[in-house]
């Protein structure tokens, strides 16, 4: 009994120290992330850089955004999170990319980024041109005159353009992707996986 005890407790010690191991193993190449080849340099400076490519008019992205909202919350000190809007070469993906930045630059993206996806993936709204666009953000609360104005504005029209060569300097070929540090892009077997991998290679990069 005793020795039977005693081989019940070594196997229990075995087991916990299995799965300690399992929990701490480093992310996998050609299973957890590959490589970004050529590294990219990151767009901003100090921290550990994830960038999340997406759409408002790509479905995938739709079930992330929430996920990725609450994930958000809970980054190190040392990591920063960027969204990078892509059209691959859509027109109307195009404006929603511009709908992005516009949003961004009056201050009303963090209280109707979620707003906007919901339009057009729960509510069906055809928002695919400016002026579906405008009627959409005024109905928010928006100046309709401003968001215009802004929309077709040199600085809109630059971002635009940069997002645009970040995707084809990425080889994003879908959304959503994840990237970090320039060098990793995450994979997982569904949107949670993929965040936990995205966590563990912040720690990579972050040792690196």
């Amino acid at each position: 009994m005793i020795a039977a005890r005693l081989l019940f407790a070594l196997f229990l010690s075995v087991a916990a120290s299995l799965s300690l191991t399992s929990a701490q193993a480093a992310p996998v190449q050609g299973t957890d992330y590959t490589l970004i080849t050529p590294p990219q340099p990151q767009t901003t400076t100090g921290k550990v850089e994830v960038i999340e490519f997406f759409s408002y008019g790509c479905p995938h992205c739709y079930h992330m955004h929430p996920l990725l909202t609450e994930w958000q919350k809970t980054l190190p000190a040392n990591a920063v999170l960027v969204k990078v809007p892509v059209s691959f070469g859509r027109r109307e993906w195009g404006q929603l990319v511009r709908a992005y930045y516009t949003l961004e630059s009056m201050g009303e993206l963090e209280r109707l980024d979620g707003k906007l996806f919901d339009a057009i993936h729960a509510a069906g709204e055809q928002l695919i041109d400016l002026d579906s666009l405008v009627g959409w953000a005024a109905k928010h609360g928006v100046d309709a005159n401003k968001f215009r104005s802004q929309f077709n504005s040199p600085e809109i029209t630059a971002k635009a353009m940069r997002a645009d060569q970040l995707s084809r300097d990425y080889k994003i070929n879908g959304v959503p992707t994840l990237t970090v540090a320039g060098k990793y892009r995450a994979v997982g077997k569904d949107y949670p996986d993929m965040l936990r991998i995205t966590r563990e290679l912040i720690d990579v990069a972050a040792a690196n």
